[in-house]
């Protein structure tokens, strides 16, 4: 409870003292249902991370400045789709998509671009990649070193949740079980040398916006981090020594109270089979930690303006639910990427709700509700349910083998889409309260001069390097992928030597060959 203190209690805005939380149990107490921290956002409020990313390295660079000027408090980087899907600028494959959907970065020249004049050792950066994400990891590091910041002065998180790309993305290169290798290889390293940085964020985000329930979303990412402690424990780690790490990324949707019982569930299972399952004792890696974005797939470019209302409410409820952190979508992003108008006022609804609508005075506002508690009960009981399914298949590989998880998305999507065409759901806007002289909105655009410049860049940094040494650092990455040992030291001495994404990913292939889904019948 707070103190009572005149000066440090906050109020309401008619004087009424408030206490740090109402009810019991503690936000705080095992198993965290109420919230991960005893004061939650009375001692720090959550990190608003506007997701970012377009074009050329230099103009990314620019709105990070621009954000973390207007009150952004970390970085989120949102790579180009060649960029993910381990390609350069001038791969015929990437031609026409470079810069599109986010930032162009082949080698450490563009990293180091990136985060020009922007002080890691007091920045937190998070980074949506995943096949590649060790690459991009290690140009982190590498940018890092060269401004003399140590490893344990870095802070952020790594998305590298490969899991869920095989589920809903489908940004992979590899088989899952030698992606999993790779990312256990990151876990590993930053539990060794990165001890303060996030090596996983397990992605919900993608699983939603392809379609799940909440419930879904919600059961699939939880059984996707489970494997990731598994396979973290086979290597030979001890679970207090990375669990403390692990994060989580969810999606915070259009049903109010659905989303915040489903946060408060999450964090409820999420202790229990952390002790009960892998005998986790550390209370660090009990607590679920997780960043949440409002729901993409929500927006509609019918009446952008009411995308404004959407996402205001979107993150109310992922505040009311406890978030660490909150990625807000700007009213443009059914058309494009964000204007830095659009972005601004996205940014400006995180600060509103912050400061202005008192929500953050008191850790779990609606706890105790008898909807929210019954609703957060069921929503458990259903998302245990797809955990037992997936643990009688033999985990989430063997099910996404099967295609599993891929089809229950799949009947969720249709079920959803079925309902907004027969009009029993209502889009406002879309199907409801319909108009046709919808005023012109500001938009982004990435200019083709971006691609020119990128794969300009490129070409010369192939030319100006010393093209033996990243032959011989690419040989001795491939030998170890092929002989089965940790990877990052040797992707690290790929990428000093300014190997490129699309030719470190070249030598993983070469040992682990391709991978082929088979359809969702």
């Amino acid at each position: 409870m707070n103190s009572g203190d005149p000066v440090s209690t906050p109020r309401t805005l008619s004087e009424i003292p408030l206490q740090s939380h109402y009810g019991s149990p503690a936000p705080g107490d095992y198993p965290y249902t109420r919230g991960i921290h005893p004061g939650m956002y009375r001692a720090r409020l959550w990190t608003m991370r506007q997701f970012s990313g377009f074009a050329t390295p230099e103009q990314t660079n620019s709105r990070f400045r621009y954000l973390l000027s207007q009150g952004q408090t970390g970085l989120s980087v949102a790579f180009d789709l060649p960029t993910l899907m381990g390609c350069d600028p001038d791969d015929p494959s990437a031609l026409g998509e470079v810069g599109k959907c986010g930032v162009s970065i082949a080698s450490l020249a563009d990293m180091e671009t990136l985060f020009d004049q922007i002080p890691l050792d007091r920045v937190s950066v998070s980074m949506t990649i995943n096949s590649p994400a060790a690459i991009l990891f290690a140009m982190y590091l590498a940018v890092a070193e060269k401004q003399g910041v140590p490893c344990e002065r870095l802070n952020g998180t790594l998305q590298n949740d490969i899991l869920k790309e095989y589920i809903a993305q489908k940004e992979f290169l590899y088989p899952p079980r030698p992606s999993m290798r790779l990312v256990t290889d990151v876990v590993e390293f930053c539990a060794r040398h990165v001890s303060s940085y996030n090596p996983i964020s397990v992605s919900g985000y993608h699983i939603r916006e392809a379609g799940s329930t909440a419930v879904q979303e919600l059961a699939f990412t939880l059984r996707d981090g489970m494997e990731y402690v598994e396979w973290a424990l086979a290597r030979g780690l001890a679970v207090d020594d990375f669990a403390p790490r692990l994060s989580f990324f969810f999606n915070a949707h259009n049903d109010f109270f659905e989303e915040i019982a489903k946060y408060r569930a999450a964090r409820r299972i999420w202790a229990r089979t952390m002790k009960e399952r892998f005998g986790a004792a550390s209370e660090r890696s009990l607590k679920l930690r997780f960043h949440s974005q409002t729901a993409g797939c929500s927006l509609t470019w019918q009446q952008p303006y009411n995308n404004v209302v959407r996402t205001a409410l979107q993150a109310l409820a992922a505040v009311l639910g406890g978030t660490q952190s909150l990625h807000t979508n700007s009213l443009d992003e059914a058309y494009a990427l964000p204007a830095e108008s659009a972005v601004t006022l996205a940014l400006r609804t995180q600060q509103i709700i912050a400061h202005e609508s008192g929500v953050a005075a008191v850790a779990d506002p609606l706890g105790g509700s008898h909807y929210l508690e019954a609703l957060t009960d069921e929503v458990e009981r259903r998302a245990m349910e797809y955990i037992r399914a997936i643990d009688g298949m033999g985990g989430m590989i063997p099910a996404i083998e099967r295609n599993y998880p891929q089809s229950e998305i799949a009947d969720a999507s249709y079920r959803y889409q079925k309902s907004v065409e027969e009009g029993r759901r209502v889009i406002v806007g879309v199907n409801k309260f319909v108009q046709s002289d919808d005023h012109p909105i500001e938009l982004l655009q990435v200019d083709q001069q971006a691609e020119i410049s990128q794969v300009e860049r490129v070409r010369r940094l192939r030319a100006d390097r010393d093209n033996a040494a990243v032959q011989a650092a690419l040989g001795r990455l491939e030998q170890a992928a092929a002989a089965d040992e940790n990877t990052m030291p040797h992707i690290l001495a790929a990428v000093r030597a300014y190997a490129t994404t699309g030719e470190i990913c070249g030598a993983f292939a070469r040992v682990f060959g391709p991978w082929q889904e088979r359809s969702v019948i």
